[in-house]
């Protein structure tokens, strides 16, 4: 049975739909007072950005050290530009420095129930999403950073190099892939988590092989760290997100773990505030690479954070097979686009694929399980 391209989208921010935040707090022993002084100072700056609709702050009913933040937005990517900006870091500071655990959620709104749900005050471009999505239960992020210039052979063989961390996070959540590329001093490191992303992550982070190669890369690394301080590594790691915004299904279940099938990553600087509509193109050309039955593309994914843009693709077919076909732009005007919203057109903005191909470092798949 073939899939239409509609349910082949299993995730987008591009389609208008309104967002639904969910944040979990565990505070530390005491913070109580300190937490709702501070989100008293936030909840009055994020109500003035754009695209914000709302806002609650919910305490446990049973345990005290337990909050609930929750946030209504016009669309995920007026969310994003928020959440994924140096001011929004400064701003959520003093929340962090109160929380044990935090734990992020996003949804898209599909139903509304109840009188508030009818508020004429409500934005006009806020909408629901059409219709539940279809796709695997995997989730994608990626995280990214820039090392120091000269230092990237040593860093790639220091990421090349570490054992793996154990797949099994616990009964529910599993890493099931860790994809590592290289543009110039940009890594890019992309993860494929079944279950809870944040657990894996946290799993990830705790395992002594990753621990190793992290401390062996603070040299090189561009923007200081200490892994010591939890500030420190929360502050660096949520400068590092890159969170997933599209992704375009494989055509036929499984098709992903063929043998004849490549993965690529592709980087697109973006010009100042071209960030989304660069990632919104990018995304559209895929989803019109997945109408044609020719085509080598077997899934993308598209990430993106402020100005970076990045381009996951498998292909089918041999190593470099394909790529020009799966990422390339087809015709002069869409080519035109592209330099456009790209950072130096003259070096970037060239509508062939290999310019933006960044350079595999691992690619690591979980032992298959029994």
């Amino acid at each position: 049975m073939t899939t239409t391209l509609s349910e082949r989208v299993s995730q987008s921010a591009f389609d208008g739909s309104m967002l639904r935040v969910v944040l979990l707090m565990d505070l530390h022993e005491g913070a109580q007072q300190r937490f709702f002084e501070a989100y008293e100072q936030l909840r009055h700056d994020i109500a003035s950005e754009p695209g914000h609709i709302s806002d609650q702050l919910c305490q446990s009913f049973e345990n005290p050290s337990q909050w609930l933040i929750t946030s209504e937005w016009e669309s995920a990517p007026q969310y994003l530009a928020w959440v994924n900006s140096e001011h929004h870091a400064e701003q959520v500071r003093p929340l962090g420095a109160c929380a044990r655990t935090m734990r992020p959620l996003k949804y898209t709104v599909l139903r509304e129930t109840g009188r508030g749900y009818r508020d004429d005050r409500r934005a006009v471009g806020a909408r629901l999403q059409e219709a539940p999505r279809l796709g695997a239960d995997l989730v994608r992020h990626a995280l990214t950073f820039t090392v120091k210039p000269g230092s990237e052979k040593a860093v790639a063989e220091l990421l090349a190099s570490y054992a793996s961390p154990a797949a099994d996070v616990d009964g529910h959540t599993r890493l099931c892939r860790t994809s590592l590329f290289m543009h110039g001093n940009r890594v890019v490191r992309t993860v494929e988590v079944r279950g809870d992303l944040m657990s894996a992550l946290r799993h990830v982070s705790e395992q002594p092989e990753v621990r190793a190669v992290e401390e062996a890369i603070n040299p090189y690394l561009e923007q200081d760290r200490d892994l010591g301080d939890p500030e420190s590594a929360r502050m660096f790691f949520m400068r590092a997100a890159l969170p997933a915004v599209h992704h375009v299904a494989a055509r036929e279940a499984g098709a992903e773990d063929r043998s004849d099938v490549r993965r690529h990553a592709l980087y697109y600087p973006a010009k100042p505030g071209c960030g989304p509509a660069l990632a919104k193109f990018l995304a559209r050309q895929d989803e019109a690479a997945a109408h044609r039955p020719d085509a080598p593309t077997v899934s993308s994914s598209i990430f993106q954070r402020d100005d970076i843009v990045v381009r996951l693709i498998d292909v089918r077919g041999s190593q470099g097979s394909g790529l020009e076909t799966a990422f390339g732009v087809r015709g002069p005007r869409k080519a035109a686009v592209l330099a456009r919203l790209m950072l130096s057109p003259d070096d970037c903005g060239s509508a062939s694929a290999v310019r933006h191909t960044m350079r595999l470092i691992t690619d690591r798949r979980a032992p298959a399980e029994h």
